[in-house]
């Protein structure tokens, strides 16, 4: 069990499957650009933030709902949870928004079954499912909280806790995805030798 001082950030799972470096740029040396598939992102998620709470029937619907979990140390808000009535029981449904289309990794899936697992220590229930609504083709996926995902899940989230608590910025490692990150000129996979700190590259340029 974590303290409620080494919680951190739920997004950053996200971050540490797509990237670890691009991880400890972001939460170990406070790095952060944006480019337009971040400002698309950020948009989408304010907008559902902004639209309220409602009730559709025998579903309620939270939207930008704080989420905490002490067992996986992560913090968080998620962007719905639904509320589906079953008997006297309201069983949460969480649906993370995303801008882009359905990813081959699992790195949406990790982030929506942590959101599932915080929901779970939270409130006591048992959650099997939730959902990712992407954008781009504006479809709903639903997503089956199973045994393997709950535990690649636990495992990110250690591996986080251990990368944060190192504060050690992993190399530079060129993959195509590296062109649409937004901290890709931060970053420099290409010429970025090892160990570089992207902190220690803007404060050499501010000096210059």
């Amino acid at each position: 069990m974590y303290s409620e001082d080494e919680l951190l950030p739920l997004s950053a799972v996200q971050h540490l499957l797509f990237c670890e470096r691009q991880c400890a740029l972001i939460h170990v040396e406070q790095v952060w650009a944006e480019n337009r598939l971040t400002a698309e992102g950020r948009v989408l998620h304010e907008r559902v933030h902004e639209a309220g709470d409602e009730v559709r029937g025998a579903v309620r619907i939270a939207r930008a709902l704080r989420l905490r979990s002490l067992r996986l140390g992560l913090i968080g808000v998620a962007d719905v949870v639904e509320f589906h009535r079953q008997g006297a029981a309201w069983v949460p449904f969480p649906v993370e928004f995303k801008r882009g289309k359905p990813k081959p990794d699992d790195t949406d899936r990790v982030q929506l079954c942590a959101q599932a697992m915080c929901l779970e220590e939270m409130l006591d229930v048992a959650i099997p499912a939730g959902a990712l609504f992407y954008g781009t083709p504006r479809r709903r996926l639903d997503v089956d909280l199973d045994a393997p995902l709950r535990t690649l899940t636990e495992q990110t989230a250690v591996r986080l806790h251990e990368l944060i608590a190192a504060g050690v910025t992993p190399p530079a490692i060129y993959a195509p995805k590296c062109d649409n990150c937004s901290l890709l000129h931060l970053c420099l996979p290409l010429t970025a030798a090892r160990g570089k700190s992207a902190r220690d590259y803007l404060e050499r340029m501010l000096a210059e």
